[in-house]
């Protein structure tokens, strides 16, 4: 294919190897470059290969994105641990109140009673009963539920209730 009327055809391939930035064939064998060095050509747009840049910078955003990733990841793991320990005090709460309001119920058979009733409900609500007395027909419990936030630490959250009748 020539690329202009009257030229031979050896010369538009030769034509077209420049373009392409490679070495006519001439028929010599190729002299192969020693791998420490780069051909001494010129590189389209004067740019050389990303091997031969020796920019003190490169690769600073890859670091850059990791150091971001990490702090993302801490600040999620922190979140997620006090979430954790909200977590465990409502469900103190929750025991605390329970294990009060079933006390409370069986307060009239006295305090070994009430306070058997009251572990038993603390207990099945994920917390431990730690202290129980009976006031009259009000019944006071302390509760504690273990948590591990993270792993290797953990921490015990208390709550206190009170229940009995209605006074007015």
């Amino acid at each position: 294919m020539n690329l202009s009327p009257g030229m031979p055809e050896q010369q538009s391939r030769t034509g077209q190897a420049q373009l392409r930035h490679e070495q006519p064939e001439t028929g010599r064998p190729k002299t192969e470059w020693p791998k420490t060095e780069w051909p001494k050509t010129e590189w389209p747009h004067g740019e050389k290969p990303d091997a031969a840049r020796t920019d003190p910078e490169r690769g600073g955003a890859t670091v850059l994105l990791l150091a971001m990733g990490l702090v993302f990841v801490l600040a999620g793991t922190f979140g997620a641990a006090v979430a954790a320990a909200g977590m465990a005090a409502q469900r103190a709460a929750v025991a605390a109140d329970l294990g009060a309001l079933a006390g409370a119920a069986r307060a009239i058979d006295g305090d070994a009673a009430a306070c058997t009733f009251a572990a038993d409900i603390a207990g099945r609500n994920g917390g431990r009963l730690v202290d129980c007395r009976t006031d009259g027909l009000d019944v006071l419990v302390t509760v504690e539920v273990a948590v591990t936030p993270l792993p290797g630490l953990t921490r015990v959250v208390a709550s206190t209730a009170r229940a009995g009748p209605v006074r007015g």
